[in-house]
């Protein structure tokens, strides 16, 4: 896992859904970074053209809510987004960006303290949240070892096939 990620707060709501997420006439679309350039594009369409490679998502509750639309955290994450910190998270949202690599952190006073805009550091391995704008620190809770090994990987399918490449040696 990366030691640190960092970058500018983008701050959204409660019960962002997978549908504004990746509208649905997207989600045939294969390629990460092609699916990334309409990230978020139904709830707001000119997220992709402000953010920048490592900004970070901040939303409050219930994010990644409705559908099971896989490709939701993959159009995230296709982005360049390099996290996203909400109060909580949808199950399969979460179980899904866990899948497919892409770091998401679950802490109250982070979302409560973070305004839009401020910039965010991350260290995905303890689940510290450090807002530089305003000098706070935040901890978000720290994810079990298999599931930092899943996202070291770059998600399930990676990790998968370094664990099979393993055994056979």
């Amino acid at each position: 896992m990366e030691a640190r990620l960092s970058g500018k707060a983008h701050k959204y709501g409660k019960n962002v859904d997978t549908d504004v997420i990746i509208p649905g006439k997207y989600c045939n679309i294969i390629d990460p970074v092609e699916l990334g350039k309409h990230a978020l594009e139904g709830l707001d369409p000119e997220y992709t053209r402000k953010m920048k490679t490592g900004d970070v998502i901040v939303a409050e509750t219930n994010f990644g809510c409705g559908s099971s639309r896989e490709v939701a955290p993959i159009a995230i994450k296709g982005s360049g987004t390099s996290a996203v910190i909400a109060k909580s998270f949808a199950r399969i949202f979460y179980r899904n960006a866990l899948n497919i690599g892409l770091p998401i952190f679950e802490s109250e006073a982070a979302v409560d303290g973070i305004t839009d805009g401020d910039e965010i550091e991350l260290e995905p391995a303890t689940g510290k949240i450090v807002n530089r704008t305003k000098g706070q620190t935040y901890q978000a809770a720290e994810f079990p070892p298999f599931m930092r090994s899943l996202i070291d990987a770059g998600g399930l399918v990676p990790y998968v096939e370094k664990r099979l490449a393993e055994s056979k040696k």
